[in-house]
């Protein structure tokens, strides 16, 4: 008790609370799009639910493909800075950029463009955080940045919202444009805050870190942790559905940002007492019951038919969010050497991509042709089967505290 205790005053430390801030400020900038996108697509472009799933996994997939090459690349460099601050650039650049397209290949362009700079700086960004902070902590220190994201994904909605609403004359491309704002802030507070990390495990145990992208060294319980993420994640498809099933349900499109920040401002909550908790009890518990409240939450959303019932679900979300986003992460980072994170999260961002595509598509072609009841009960069903067998596979009981020390600079 007493080491629990001591384990949850430590410091998370400089790195941690300024991914935490750049990655609340890019999210500002992204969701002050993001909810306003298939609203944008549908009726200004007129987009079907079957091209809003194309560009959406499309994107997704080219990110998770990067994720790993970027994530294995950072292990073999000294520094992930570079990396990180390369991949926030890029998207900063070309995100308000949407505001001025008026076909849906610009679109796709621009939202692959964006994925490519995610896809650039997420695994070594993770990477960069599992280094800087003493395991005991570690499911605190992604609740942490994951809550500090979910801030800005409630601040960047209410944002657009207040720009609708009482912005004369602003209309949803001058909303994209002025995204550049908090994206640009991002960029600058990670160029001047964030230090990186030694590699001082790596030195000390004499274990190579230009070794080339094997699977084997991962160990076989991260591959299996691999096939039940990737099991969850093809039921998994854009969070875009979800906004325009809150439009049919009867939503109006000026409050779907509030929607929105409605969502982010649950996961913010949730967040780091997911992951503290997940440091205490261990990390199943916490996995069963998100994947659960996701099957419970598609299937209300396959059966919903009125505007409050859309409200309700996707606070409930938030809760699957709070529960699961940190607690995957930290898991990732339980079951792998320290010299091969950044290849390990590379490959669980993968997962979640090699997804993404056909999630996205089946579900668009679920939803098209055979109604929103049987889209979302598709994905429920995926999210039980991935809870049964992540029990087989995440290790009861607390994460064993290891010797394992963070590298100065943290």
């Amino acid at each position: 008790m007493a080491a629990g205790a001591e384990a949850n005053r430590e410091r998370l430390g400089r790195n941690v609370v300024t991914l935490g801030g750049v990655s609340l400020l890019t999210d500002v900038a992204t969701e002050m799009a993001y909810p306003l996108l298939p609203i944008f697509l549908t009726t200004v472009l007129g987009a079907s639910a079957t091209a809003l799933g194309a560009i959406e996994g499309v994107a997704e997939s080219t990110a998770a493909l990067l994720k790993l090459a970027s994530g294995w690349l950072s292990d073999r460099i000294p520094a992930r800075k570079p990396l990180v601050v390369f991949g926030y650039g890029l998207a900063s650049l070309v995100k308000p950029l949407i505001g001025l397209t008026h076909t849906l290949g610009q679109v796709m362009a621009i939202r692959v463009t964006d994925r490519v700079g995610k896809g650039i700086r997420t695994s070594p960004r993770d990477a960069l955080i599992a280094d800087s902070v003493a395991p005991a902590i570690r499911g605190r220190a992604f609740g942490f940045h994951r809550a500090a994201d979910n801030l800005g994904a409630v601040i960047g909605p209410l944002i657009a919202f207040a720009l609708l609403r009482f912005g004369h004359g602003i209309d949803l491309r001058r909303v994209f444009l002025l995204t550049a704002v908090p994206a640009g802030l991002s960029v600058a507070l990670l160029i001047f805050g964030l230090r990186e990390v030694p590699r001082r495990e790596a030195a000390e145990t004499g274990q190579r870190t230009d070794r080339p992208l094997a699977a084997r060294g991962l160990g076989a319980r991260f591959w299996w942790l691999f096939a039940v993420l990737l099991i969850f994640t093809l039921g998994n498809s854009s969070d875009a559905f979800l906004l325009l099933r809150a439009t049919q349900l009867g939503v109006a499109p000026v409050l779907v940002p509030v929607l929105w920040a409605v969502l982010n401002l649950v996961k913010a909550l949730f967040n780091v007492p997911g992951g503290a908790l997940s440091d205490r009890f261990g990390r199943r518990p916490l996995l069963i019951a998100g994947w659960a409240i996701y099957a419970a939450v598609y299937l209300g959303f396959g059966l919903a038919g009125a505007a409050w019932q859309a409200w309700a679900l996707f606070a409930a979300y938030g809760l699957y969010f709070g529960a699961t986003e940190g607690v995957e992460k930290a898991l990732v980072a339980d079951f792998v050497p320290a010299d091969q994170r950044g290849a390990a999260f590379g490959f669980y961002n993968l997962a979640i991509g090699i997804g993404a595509l056909p999630a996205s598509l089946i579900f668009g072609v679920l939803a098209d042709r055979a109604g929103a009841r049987v889209a979302f009960g598709f994905g429920a069903g995926m999210a039980l089967a991935a809870t049964v067998a992540i029990c087989f596979v995440a290790p009861p009981g607390r994460p064993p505290a290891t010797a394992e020390q963070p590298s100065p600079g943290g």
